[in-house]
């Protein structure tokens, strides 16, 4: 995978995109300054409300939100709603807006994608390349979430899970470099390489950069399925070799996907919905030592037989992807700045904060949409 190098420090002054001094949009009642964020209570109950611009410690910095996307995962209420009311956002891209006491690193106005998890580097998990299991990066974040107009991004994060956004590319190019972070960790652990056959059951966000990813490592062949003849246009326009109906082919899609695949099954599943229906399929369509990845998890409570047996004699490997460490991030953000990787394309909906709501609506009613940026 791609790498980046270590970011450099670069002078504050003279760069067309310096940002100017912190300045709130509002003021509180009592005449302080205060900033918007939107507060998700459930998928049709999004408020915009007020709040105190976060203070900036040592170790940290403030960034300006300029493109913050909806992840598929913002809309699962069975994971989010428990933990509201709360700020979302975890796909950011931004500039600094303050520099706190210690940071060398980072100045005002440099150009940014902003990471929320970020491993601790020193645990058990980091050291044998678990990085996504680390109980550090489960526990991180940045404050609030990336709906909002600022965000205090802790020292943690600030000296591991900061970008530096190249020039050419746009805030809403930046923020994609999380989702796309994450699909090449599942790839990577999955070994996807040149000549591979995928399979992509789902082809939402998340399944059309895996598609774009698969294509630019250099796959043999790439299929994709959906439910929505929408979505199928796009796996197509993704670089899918062939798109299929899932609905429609139901037990016959192991049998299409022979035809298209030169008589064979395929040497890997990403399995981008959580839908029983979906996973069953995806089984039935791996080939003898292959691998099958649960990218998107089923609700929980929801058990599915797994056909050990069968998956046993024929050496299947069945794996998870949750995710993405420092490294993943950074080999995304490389993918999008070389172009290896085009994402720009994908963007159907840009929406200024207060419309985030509408966003909510297109993202969890997945019809005609396939990724809403927030611009706050």
């Amino acid at each position: 995978m791609p790498t980046l190098s270590t970011p450099t420090r670069r002078p504050r002054a003279g760069w067309p995109w310096q940002a100017a001094p912190v300045s709130p949009t509002t003021a509180r009642s009592d005449g302080g300054p205060a900033v918007r964020v939107a507060v998700y209570h459930d998928n049709s109950d999004i408020r915009i409300e007020e709040r105190d611009i976060p203070a900036v410690g040592f170790g940290e910095v403030l960034v300006r939100v300029r493109a913050s996307g909806i992840c598929g995962s913002d809309v699962m209420e069975w994971y989010r709603v428990p933990k509201a009311p709360i700020v979302l956002g975890h796909e950011v891209a931004g500039d600094i807006a303050e520099v706190g006491e210690g940071v060398d690193e980072w100045c005002v106005g440099d150009r940014v994608v902003v990471s929320h998890h970020v491993p601790c580097d020193e645990c058990h998990y980091c050291a044998t390349g678990s990085h996504t299991a680390c109980h550090t990066l489960h526990s991180t974040n940045f404050d609030p979430g990336g709906f909002s107009e600022y965000v205090r991004v802790p020292p943690l994060q600030t000296s591991k899970g900061v970008l530096r956004l190249p020039d050419d590319v746009t805030y809403e190019e930046g923020s994609f470099v999380e989702p796309l972070g994450c699909v090449v960790r599942a790839q990577m652990r999955a070994g996807v390489r040149a000549g591979s056959t995928v399979l992509v059951i789902g082809s939402g966000i998340s399944g059309l950069l895996h598609i774009r990813l698969a294509v630019a490592l250099g796959a043999g062949r790439v299929l994709a399925t959906d439910v929505n003849p929408y979505r199928l246009d796009w796996a197509r326009r993704a670089g899918a070799d062939a798109a299929f109906d899932a609905a429609a082919a139901g037990e016959r899609l192991p049998g299409l996907v022979r035809e298209a695949n030169g008589g064979c099954l395929v040497d890997l599943v990403m399995l981008c919905t959580g839908a029983p229906s979906a996973i069953a399929q995806g089984l039935a369509c791996l080939d003898s030592g292959a691998t099958f990845v649960f990218f998107a998890p089923p609700p929980p409570g929801e058990p599915y037989p797994m056909p050990m047996a069968e998956l046993w004699r024929r050496e299947i490997t069945v794996r998870t992807a949750y995710g993405a460490a420092p490294a993943d991030l950074a080999a995304a953000l490389d993918l999008i700045a070389t172009r290896r990787v085009r994402v720009d394309d994908f963007v159907t909906h840009r929406l200024p904060l207060e419309r985030i709501a509408e966003g909510f609506g297109l993202v969890a009613r997945a019809e005609e949409s396939v990724k809403v940026v927030v611009e706050p």
